[in-house]
């Protein structure tokens, strides 16, 4: 999968002049040169009171072995350590698990050293980029800590259940994001069919507890009624001694994951940060993004998840990655512990809605100013910890800022950039798009009646009901409505859930790369919508707006992703496009062969469309089947799954054992589209 990058600008300079030149280096350019060179970023942004040094192999075998700069044995080393105040250094990457693999890799070469806060950081970095023994240095840069605003809605009761979901949560109606019904009590907007078409997929499979989802993002509620049962648990730290490094994996109760703000497995999701009477610490928002992935199904309480399983315990399992702990995080050092800590752990698939304030980069620029985060993701794609599957899947979202671009690290070449489409399939007013964006899924946007907002336009998951609002309420329930291009990004890590669990339950061995094509090509056209068209959006105060379309067309990804459709490229199925409102011909011949085939379609019961599926692609009950073609009508656009029966071998099928021909099913995926040409999207 390739990205189109357009090249880095002043950003280059900034960087540049963000290091002064030392008294001991001026009026030699060549030592200032290469001092410059090795710091690899800027301080904006940045934590204070610490930076990050990537040494050669000798010293990282000192530092590791004493702790201290001091008692290492160099001596220049030690008099600057002197100087600037700094004795202890840090590991970044733990070596108490894949050591030798790490070493391989050079992550063992990575160190923290940290000194006052009043300290400038660039005077720093620069004394330290002096000596020879350090090859890269990196400022800790802060990862953007996603901003939402949280609906909290009170849990509805089961007797509200929708006799049409397949799974008895009695909220499942309102996630309009999996089953999109185009109810106006839903949105003002909302259009049939727009969703991620969750309830095709979900008769194959809806998860697999052998399949981890790490959350990188605020501390997941293990604790949360729809989301316990379906959490990675550490069984030897749960049974084990508090305190205690059970399982001798260098982190200490590490039960459901790790906080690597607080560097231990202290999971929170409610801890404030008052900033001038407002709070804005902990949202939900990891909780949130959980519940997307893997709310429990069909448990008879709250909502549902893409890959929360079928109410068997088979849904896929979630591993907390706390990067963010009310007014703390721990940077680009902290993601890059927890990134490992899932690899190490038995993670498949990287979910995160987080990103940093980048524009106008190009790959090989984030591999240079954030090349811990880089090594960090590339050790985890090198993992293969499912069995169906070679390497690890990394999944971010696009961003909110409305940029036309995606925000790094989702915009690199090897990870997938999740843009946001609301109720009527068309994107949101907030999200990013354009260079870096792969793929676009539901991220919601709330709307007004009159000057009144409402919320069911968002996307409904679980929250903390221990959590706060920004003037310090408690949520009081555990569910509620979120918006972003955070929220459509578990949507796509759910898919990616779905895709793995199948393959498991089918004995389908596939590379990471493939799942990554899968996910960027099963989707529905929404480029086609979008051509010369405006629509009607409100802005902050409720008044309408017209929103121009124009700038999103082929921006916004190869289209909007579809589960059932991801299933079935799985499957190795066949496609069909077909029209809205027009009667195709399927020439069965050339579905399954070149034509001139000995073969029948089968007269009696031929053809087998799902009621869900007449209703959802508004199939004319007058299909036929004559001289082994179909005609068929579909009236609204969508994907739906139909099974043909035909006969191999001869015109005619008896049951009774007679040597005639043999009864064949091929399943076939209806694609209806409202135009003929493909839009960039097949």
């Amino acid at each position: 999968m390739n990205k189109v990058k357009f090249l880095m600008f002043a950003v280059v300079a900034t960087l540049l002049t963000a290091c002064v030149a030392d008294p001991v280096t001026e009026g030699n350019p060549s030592v200032e040169k290469d001092v410059v060179a090795k710091i690899v970023n800027t301080p904006d942004d940045a934590m204070k009171g610490e930076v990050i040094l990537y040494v050669d192999d000798a010293t990282a075998k000192l530092w590791s072995e004493h702790k201290s700069i001091t008692r290492s044995g160099d001596a220049a080393m030690a008099e600057l350590a002197s100087e600037l105040g700094v004795d202890q250094v840090e590991q970044v990457f733990n070596m108490k698990v894949n050591a030798e693999e790490k070493m391989a890799r050079g992550m063992h070469r990575w160190f923290i050293v940290k000194f006052s806060e009043d300290m400038e950081l660039s005077f720093v970095a620069e004394k330290f980029a002096q000596m020879p023994s350090v090859t890269k240095i990196q400022y800790n840069k802060m990862c953007v800590r996603p901003k939402v605003t949280v609906h909290p809605v009170n849990e509805m009761p089961q007797t509200r259940f929708d006799d049409d979901a397949p799974y008895n949560d009695p909220m499942l109606p309102l996630q309009w994001h999996y089953n999109n019904k185009g109810l106006k009590s839903i949105s003002a907007f909302a259009k049939e069919g727009e969703d991620i078409g969750a309830f095709g997929a979900w008769k194959h499979t809806a998860g697999n507890n052998s399949v981890i989802v790490a959350v990188v993002d605020e501390g997941v509620k293990y604790t949360h009624p729809d989301l316990a049962a379906n959490m990675w648990v550490n069984e030897k730290e749960k049974n084990g001694q508090p305190g205690v490094d059970d399982d001798g994996n260098g982190w200490i109760d590490d039960i459901y994951g790790v906080n690597t703000c607080d560097m231990n497995g202290d999971i929170s999701w409610d801890v404030p940060n008052w900033n001038n009477g407002y709070n804005e610490g902990d949202s939900g928002h990891g909780t949130h993004v959980a519940g997307t992935v893997a709310a429990v199904n069909n448990n008879g309480i709250g909502v549902s998840g893409v890959a929360g399983g079928s109410g068997k315990g088979d849904g896929v399992r979630i591993m907390s990655i706390q990067i963010f702990d009310g007014p703390n995080q721990g940077g680009g050092a902290g993601t890059a512990r927890g990134i490992e800590y899932a690899a190490d752990n038995g993670a498949s698939i990287l979910q995160n809605s987080w990103g940093y304030t980048t524009t106008g980069l190009n790959d090989d620029y984030f591999m240079g100013y954030e090349k811990l985060t880089y090594d960090a993701i590339k050790y985890f794609t090198s993992k293969s910890n499912c069995a169906a599957m070679d390497g690890g899947i990394v999944i971010f979202a696009a961003g909110n800022e409305t940029y036309p671009e995606s925000n790094y690290p989702g915009a690199y070449k090897d990870y997938i950039a999740v843009t946001s489409y609301t109720t009527d399939g068309l994107p949101t007013t907030y999200t990013n798009y354009g260079v870096g964006c792969n793929v676009a899924a539901p991220g919601g946007e709330y709307e007004f009646s009159g000057k009144t907002p409402v919320y069911k336009s968002e996307v409904l998951s679980t929250i903390p009901a221990e959590s706060r609002d920004p003037y310090g309420n408690t949520y009081d329930t555990d569910y509620g409505y979120m918006q972003g291009t955070s929220m459509a990004c578990p949507h796509v890590s759910g898919v990616a859930a779905l895709l793995l669990s199948y393959a498991l339950e089918n004995n389908i061995h596939i590379s990471a790369e493939r799942i990554n094509e899968i996910l960027t090509s099963s989707v529905r056209s929404i480029d086609s919508s979008m051509k010369g068209n405006q629509v009607s959006r409100y802005d902050f105060y409720g008044n309408m707006f017209n929103f121009d379309l124009n700038q999103y067309v082929g921006r916004m990804g190869t289209g909007k992703l579809d589960a059932t459709l991801a299933i079935m490229n799985l499957r190795g199925a066949t496609c069909v496009p077909v029209v809205v409102n027009e009667e195709s011909e399927i020439d069965f011949n050339t579905i399954v062969g070149t034509g001139g085939l000995n073969i029948s379609l089968y007269k009696k019961d031929g053809l087998v469309i799902d009621e869900d599926v007449m209703e959802r692609l508004g199939i004319m009950d007058d299909y036929t089947i004559f001289n082994n073609k179909i005609y068929i009508t579909c009236t609204k656009p969508g994907i739906g799954v139909i099974t043909v029966k035909y006969i191999a071998g001869g015109t005619e099928y008896n049951p009774q054992n007679t040597p005639t021909g043999k009864l064949v099913e091929k399943e076939l995926v209806l694609i209806s589209r409202d135009s003929n040409d493909n839009g960039g999207w097949m």
